[in-house]
């Protein structure tokens, strides 16, 4: 033994033999000198970096960082208690090589509806090892568990929602994971990091940094972030190393699918009020050279408005020009029309407003979800909309991601965000294939001659 590699304190500290010559190891990723106990440390992700470099170096290694992860699978009969009747389709093979090629280690983009749950599962029966599943969302952390259940003959653990229960199978919220990470951060071998593009968010980050797990799977749907942050993500967990898009499986794997872009006017009043506003906002950044080249131009902006009077009354005016072209009065129009067309087909309308919910839900008597829908509420409705009580609902981007949305075939964009992510999103939930090989429909309403119109060109 030349170097001995411990977890300790959520790092990774290498200690290497006296009798070892100061130049005989060479520069490790990630070791650093701890200046409170003059040991050497590496950031526990990069535990696999790690030991490849002193492998390729020839470097003798006592490797104790899974201990604990093999005492688990060992009391847990791992891996031949892993069994799993999935058929993997093609491109889920396809997919789980990839990830498997590239050193157990990489993120997979499919669609919603493409099986990315099916892939991990797969990966975990293959790896056969202790694993982790991290998800951003309590209601995903009921849905991952529900599935592992069913597929494994096994105790699944769970951090999160109530309960701190660890198993050789657990699952885990993002914001638990970070909190038992000094813990079990070396208990597991492999981890899954679902809707992966969360870890581009600087909180959910040391989710992924303080685990030592060597094999990390991410799966998205969108794994790419407009403010560039996906680069972190592929730091903590790999490169991306599939990916497939909804026209990919359209037709075979997800249903096909129709975009229909409406136009509507604003009112005379809403074009004046809408007018007023953006003006006032486009003539503040005119003037302040900000020309939102990059998304630091944005936070520059939110920067000068807590001294600045005239910026916080342009982010002012933006705020209120974006809520008049989302919730123009002929939209509401327009979807009476659509749910009259639609009358019997399964309908999600998606809107960026609360308020907004809550108005469409007195006027067509549909169920309402948002952020604050309780959850036993919350799958009541779903419930219901799936076994067809309710044949429409109407959320706030509670529904874009993280909730296991019953099958629907027709979507109803009534404003959003504008982004490429979100209508991916919301996309997602009317793809899953029918059984009588119908069509979904996205239905897309943008306020014409606004930055809602102009967002929605760019996209399409």
């Amino acid at each position: 033994m030349d170097v001995r590699l411990t977890y300790e304190d959520a790092t990774i500290r290498v200690d290497a033999d006296a009798d070892l010559a100061p130049d005989a190891l060479p520069p490790l990723p990630g070791v650093e000198t701890d200046p409170r106990s003059g040991t050497s440390r590496a950031p526990a992700y990069r535990y696999a970096e790690l030991r490849r470099a002193l492998r390729v170096a020839g470097i003798g290694v006592e490797d104790r960082v899974l201990d604990a992860s093999d005492r688990a699978a060992e009391a847990a009969g791992l891996p031949d208690a892993l069994l799993t009747d999935y058929e993997l389709r093609e491109y889920q093979r396809e997919a789980l090589d990839a990830w498997r090629d590239a050193g157990e280690r990489g993120v997979i983009e499919l669609p919603t509806g493409a099986g990315k749950t099916v892939i991990a599962i797969r990966a975990m029966v293959e790896v056969g090892v202790p694993t982790l599943v991290v998800v951003p969302t309590v209601d995903l952390l009921d849905q991952w568990q529900r599935e592992l259940e069913r597929e494994f003959d096994l105790p699944i653990g769970r951090f999160g929602g109530g309960e701190q229960r660890r198993e050789a199978i657990t699952v885990s919220t993002y914001d638990s994971a970070y909190l038992k990470a000094d813990g079990v951060g070396d208990a597991f071998g492999f981890v899954v990091f679902d809707e992966a593009h969360h870890l581009g968010g600087e909180g959910y980050r040391d989710a992924a940094r303080l685990l030592a797990a060597p094999a990390r799977l991410g799966l998205t749907a969108t794994f790419e972030r407009p403010d560039g942050a996906h680069e972190a993500v592929a730091e903590l967990v790999g490169d991306r190393v599939y990916a497939l898009g909804v026209d990919d499986l359209a037709g075979d794997h997800l249903a096909p699918y129709d975009i229909r872009r409406i136009e509507v006017d604003l009112t005379d009043a809403e074009r004046e009020r809408y007018e007023d506003r953006q003006g006032t906002f486009v003539e503040y950044v005119r003037d302040a050279g900000i020309t939102f080249s990059s998304g630091s131009d944005y936070q520059e902006l939110v920067k000068r408005s807590g001294n600045d009077p005239a910026a916080r009354e342009a982010l002012l005016a933006k705020q209120d020009a974006r809520e008049i072209m989302m919730n123009a009065d002929r939209k509401v129009d327009r979807l009476a029309e659509i749910l009259d067309r639609h009358r019997d087909d399964r309908v999600i309308v998606f809107t960026a407003h609360t308020d907004l919910v809550y108005r469409l839900s007195e006027r067509f008597l549909l169920p309402a979800i948002t952020a604050e829908t309780g959850a036993k509420e919350r799958r009541e409705i779903l419930e219901r909309f799936r076994d067809g009580t309710y044949g429409r609902v109407v959320a706030a981007n509670v529904l874009d991601e993280g909730v296991d949305v019953p099958d629907a075939n027709v979507a109803v964009l009534l404003s959003g965000s504008g982004s490429e992510r979100e209508f991916t999103q919301r996309l997602g939930r009317v793809l899953r294939p029918k059984e009588d090989g119908g069509r979904a429909t996205l239905y897309e309403l943008v306020s014409a001659e606004t930055a809602e119109e102009r967002v929605a060109s760019r996209r399409h």
